[in-house]
């Protein structure tokens, strides 16, 4: 057999800009599943080869059918495979071997159903060689402005499908249909689209990679199930970035019921959801929060507009409706400020009114509903330097007149930059579709006026994940045994990398105890120091506020409690300097499943679990990571001075953050868990310290 090795370029090209398509398994019934493939590409006017594969049939739609692949004059570009799971791999065998670039496979019945679709995907994989593989259980792919459409998809049974600068990277075939049928009826227009379904080889993240480098995609949205490569994610999100492209997703599964139990709070705290937040927000993806928000959104950014500022203004014919925008505005974090005098004295001439019109949102009842005066109006505050985008709200006027509203805002886009939206109050479908056909984003709901505008502030720029990893010849973990660690010896490998914590000594008994308090002096804490407790606060295995005289006593009480509930016997006590007069935080790291090593940090102490207050990055990280992680927490405000209070050392908690990454990145995938539990942020000038921690080792 003659191995034809494709790579990812002829691939992708071949996916959306092939020369000529064959249809393995074609129908002479348009009606079926089988027939629509070869109607569609006819009825949105391919241009190039296709060559229908029945062995039943002489013609199908008017062109030559062939018997099976060997009959075909030439190879294919590419070829949609229709047959079943039992008999899809033979056709891509043959296609393989014949020198075909790319096969698409609808088929279900591989990896999603058990033990024998596995192997039946396997055997396709075999099959495939070199050549690559769209699917199994895909809908297909199709570019809108070339008219190709290598799908099954029933969404192309429309006749005017607007073409626009939106390409859509979804791992469900369903979804890619329901988008581009709502788009079309609202007038939302895509350029290319694709669904990967299994992703047995081209996967979500080299189609976003290829819409990065397309030059007729503007914006990207994906619909994703679950990230197969990080890194491959990473770095397409990276490429579109770059680009300039905005990448939108929706990610599909926010409840935490695949959360994984983890013997430390961070396991707990870190659910599967909140872990693709930080992912999203590390690559300047923006997270379209609804399903809907996955067409609203690339609808604004496909203009190209960008919000400079939080400053909306609303012009308004309806007081109600400019009342519900300005009100979600304001629950989005958004302004709706008071007019300058120069954009109010302005409206005032506009509006004939006696004093200069400075409330927002700019009720023109009073004026009349007139295309002279909403023009103006618009235009007016597009002109203003105290407004960063505007909302036009179309009332039921419209639907006696569209002409005026639309006109307004259509004529105001064309002389200005700003981000120009409008809110359509009314049932006039008809309105929505002609406003975004004429590059308006024109949405049927307040909030999503709101969320609009957010996606449209500048994105993150770049940003290099640079990390001071220690020597790891400091690092010697050959004594220590796989599983979690005593709290001494995960302070210790806690030290090679910095993360300082109270002073303490080891003990074996009571006297050991009160020895060891007198040398510390002052208040300490006593602590069971054993592999098998993780949470020694749940099992009595935590005293504080003791003495050398109390310690003794103390200690005893601890050893009789533990061995009452049965538990081992442990390998000592810690006797540990009571921290005092810092903020208490959560500082953690752990791998998740899919996406790998990330660092959580949020308020701490035995309350962590129900406080809600974290952060999470994955690993890598870098320094603005880490202070972006301190902002973000609600207790951020306490660290950096309440009411007056003096500053806790936020630089140096920003330093252990860094570290413990560097911990993750050093030990790599020996490490399972780590978590300090309180870390105390001491006084600004005075560091942080650790008063508890956990590992676990692979």
């Amino acid at each position: 057999m003659t191995i034809h090795v494709v790579d990812q370029t002829a691939a992708l090209k071949a996916l959306f800009d092939p020369q000529s398509v064959a249809i393995v398994g074609a129908s002479a019934d348009p009606t079926k599943t089988g027939g629509r493939p070869v109607n569609y590409l006819v009825k949105h006017g391919y241009a190039g080869r296709i060559y229908p594969i029945n062995p039943k049939a002489k013609e199908i739609a008017g062109l030559a059918c062939y018997a099976g692949i060997g009959d075909l004059p030439d190879a294919p570009d590419a070829a949609i495979v229709l047959l079943g799971a039992e008999r899809a791999h033979l056709a891509v065998r043959e296609l393989a071997e014949r020198g075909t670039k790319l096969a698409i496979v609808l088929a279900s019945g591989y990896g999603e159903t058990g033990a024998a679709g596995q192997e039946r995907q396997r055997q396709l994989i075999e099959a495939a060689g070199q050549m690559r593989i769209l699917g199994p259980n895909t809908i297909g792919a199709m570019d809108l402005d070339k008219g190709i459409v290598l799908s099954a998809s029933g969404a192309l049974e429309a006749e005017d499908l607007p073409v626009g600068g939106i390409s859509l990277a979804s791992q469900s075939g369903g979804i890619l249909g329901a988008l581009l049928s709502r788009g079309a009826a609202r007038g939302i227009g895509f350029s290319k689209l694709a669904s990967t379904g299994n992703e047995i080889d081209i996967d979500i993240a080299d189609l976003i990679e290829h819409y990065a480098g397309d030059s007729q995609t503007r914006v990207i949205a994906a619909y994703i199930e679950g990230i197969r490569s990080v890194e491959k994610f990473r770095r397409a999100a990276e490429c579109a970035r770059e680009a300039g492209k905005p990448l939108v997703i929706y990610k599909v599964g926010r409840s935490e019921s695949g959360a994984r139990a983890a013997v430390s709070h961070t396991g707990a705290m870190a659910g599967e959801d909140r872990v693709y937040d930080a992912l999203f927000r590390q690559t300047g993806a923006i997270r379209a929060e609804t399903f809907s928000d996955l067409l609203d959104l690339p609808a604004m950014l496909v203009t190209g507009r960008k919000m400079q500022g939080r400053r909306v203004a609303v012009l308004t014919s309806t007081g109600g409706a400019g009342s519900l925008v300005a009100d979600s505005c304001g629950v989005e974090g958004l302004d709706v400020p008071v007019l300058d005098d120069r954009t109010a004295n302005a409206l005032a001439t506009i509006l004939k009114a006696e004093e200069a019109m400075s409330a927002n949102p700019v009720d023109v009842t009073l004026a009349g509903v007139k295309p002279e005066i909403m023009t103006a109006s618009t235009e007016a505050l597009l002109d203003s330097e105290s407004v960063d985008g505007v909302v036009v709200i179309v009332g039921s006027s419209a639907l006696a007149q569209p002409e005026i509203a639309v006109g307004a805002i259509k004529n105001g886009a064309a002389k200005s930059d700003k981000p120009l939206i409008a809110y359509v109050s009314p049932n006039a479908p008809d309105i929505v579709r002609d406003l975004n056909l004429k590059g308006i984003p024109a949405y049927t709901a307040p909030e999503t006026c709101a969320i609009a505008f957010k996606a449209a502030m500048p994105s993150v720029k770049g940003r290099e994940a640079v990390q001071a990893v220690p020597d790891e010849a400091k690092v010697d973990l050959g004594d220590l045994p796989a599983g979690t660690l005593n709290e001494a010896e995960s302070r210790a490998l806690f030290e090679n990398f910095g993360l300082a914590g109270a002073d303490q000594h080891v003990v074996t008994d009571a006297a050991g105890a009160s020895a060891a308090a007198a040398r510390l002096g002052g208040p300490v804490v006593l602590k069971v120091l054993s592999r098998e407790i993780a949470h020694k606060s749940d099992v009595g295995g935590v005293r504080v506020s003791l003495d050398e005289t109390t310690i003794g006593p103390a200690l005893d009480e601890m050893a009789a409690r533990l061995a009452a509930q049965g538990l081992p016997a442990p390998e000592g006590y810690l006797v540990q300097k009571m921290l005092k007069g810092g903020i208490e935080v959560i500082l953690g790291l752990r791998h998740d499943p899919q996406l790998g090593p990330l660092i959580l940090l949020g308020a701490g102490g035995t309350l962590a679990e129900l406080s809600d207050d974290s952060a999470i990055r994955l690993l890598p990280i870098t320094r603005q990571d880490a202070e972006e992680m301190v902002s973000e927490l609600r207790i951020s405000r306490l660290l950096k001075g309440y009411r007056g209070d003096k500053p806790y050392d936020v630089a140096q908690l920003v330093e252990a953050i860094l570290a413990m990454a560097g911990m993750g990145a050093t030990l790599a995938d020996r490490l399972e868990e780590a978590e300090i539990n309180p870390l105390f942020v001491l006084p600004e000038g005075q560091g942080v310290a650790a008063a508890d921690g956990l590992v676990v080792l692979r």
